[in-house]
C-alpha cells in the first residue's frame, strides 16, 4: 500500500467512533443518573455535551434551561457541585457496568487501524472515558483486533475537548510534528473542534456516532432518504464547526487520508473550510 508523505499519526477517538455504534452507552447512563435525583432527561439532552470529559457532562446538563427549572421545581435551588459531585460518583461504576455491554467494535474500526498503519501512520487515540473505566474497554478491543499505539483518557489533560490539550499529548507520547500532520476523527462536535483547535486536520464521523446515535439494526429500519437528510444534517453541523471533511464511518478512513495528503502535497494546511 502507498505511504502517506505528509500526514505522519491519527488520532481516533472511542465511542461512536471505534466502538460502540450509535454512541449508545455514555447517553444510557447520563439519562439513569438524572433520573435517580428525580429528574427526566431526553437522550438528545444526554448527547448535547458529548465529547466533554464526564463530571463536565454532567454539569453541563444541569445548566439547560429545562433542567435547571426541573431543579429548582423539585429542590427548590439550583444544583450544587456537591449534588454533580454526588452524580459522577454514580455515573462511574454505572458507566463500568454499562460499558461491558457496549464496547463491540464498529464494523470495519480494526481494519481501518490496520490500513493507517500500513499508510505508514502512528495510531493514537483519545476519550472523556477515564483510564479507570477504559481498562476493559482496550482489553475487549484488543480481542477484536483494535490497539492504537496511545490510549489518552480524561486525567491526562487539564481540560477535555474542545480544548487542544489530548491532542497535543498524544502529539508528544507519539512523538509527531507539526501538528497538521495529524489527523483527528472523532464523532462529537467538541471532538472536532478540539482538532481545529490544536491545528490539526479534522474529520468527523457522521452515521456510527453520537449526532446520529442509532444502532446498526436502527440505521437499517431506516429508508434511504431518511438516512440520507440526517446524515446531511450531520455533516451541516460538521462544517459549521470547522471540519475539514464528514464520513459515514472509519471504513471510508483511506480516501479522506489520502485526499487531505493531496492537498497538503499542493500546499493546503489546516483551515475552517471543507476539502
Amino acid at each position: 500500500m502507498n505511504q502517506l508523505k505528509h500526514i505522519k499519526a491519527i488520532v481516533f477517538d472511542w465511542a461512536g467512533t471505534m466502538i460502540d455504534h450509535g454512541s449508545r452507552a455514555p447517553a444510557i447512563v447520563f439519562v439513569e443518573i438524572f433520573k435517580r435525583q428525580g429528574i427526566e432527561i431526553s437522550f438528545a439532552q444526554a448527547r448535547e455535551p458529548m465529547g466533554m470529559a464526564k463530571r463536565e457532562h454532567i454539569a453541563a446538563i444541569t445548566k439547560m434551561p429545562e433542567v435547571k427549572s426541573q431543579w429548582l421545581a423539585k429542590f427548590g435551588r439550583e444544583c450544587e457541585e456537591s449534588n454533580i459531585d454526588q452524580m459522577y460518583e454514580q455515573f462511574l461504576p454505572l458507566q463500568m457496568e454499562t460499558l461491558r455491554n457496549y464496547s463491540q467494535l464498529i464494523d470495519g474500526a480494526a481494519e481501518a487501524a490496520d490500513t493507517c498503519r500500513a499508510m505508514g501512520l502512528k495510531v493514537g487515540s483519545s476519550t472523556g472515558y477515564t483510564r479507570e473505566l477504559m481498562v476493559d474497554v482496550k482489553t475487549k478491543a484488543k480481542e477484536q483486533g483494535y490497539e492504537p499505539d496511545i490510549t489518552l483518557c480524561a486525567e491526562d489533560a487539564p481540560r477535555g475537548r474542545p480544548a487542544p490539550y489530548l491532542l497535543f499529548e498524544a502529539a508528544k507520547q507519539l512523538d509527531v510534528f507539526p501538528m497538521q500532520s495529524i489527523v483527528k476523527v472523532d464523532d462529537t462536535i467538541l471532538g472536532v473542534e478540539a482538532g481545529i483547535n490544536a491545528g490539526c486536520w479534522s474529520i468527523g464521523i457522521t452515521q456510527t456516532g453520537n449526532l446520529l446515535g442509532l444502532s446498526e439494526v436502527e440505521i437499517q429500519a431506516l429508508t434511504s432518504d431518511g438516512l440520507n437528510d440526517q446524515t446531511n444534517e450531520i455533516c451541516r453541523q460538521f462544517q459549521a464547526a470547522g471540519a475539514h471533511m464528514a464520513i459515514n464511518s472509519v471504513r471510508e478512513i483511506e480516501q479522506a487520508l489520502r485526499r487531505i495528503d493531496t492537498a497538503m502535497e499542493a500546499g493546503s494546511f489546516p483551515q475552517r473550510y471543507e476539502l
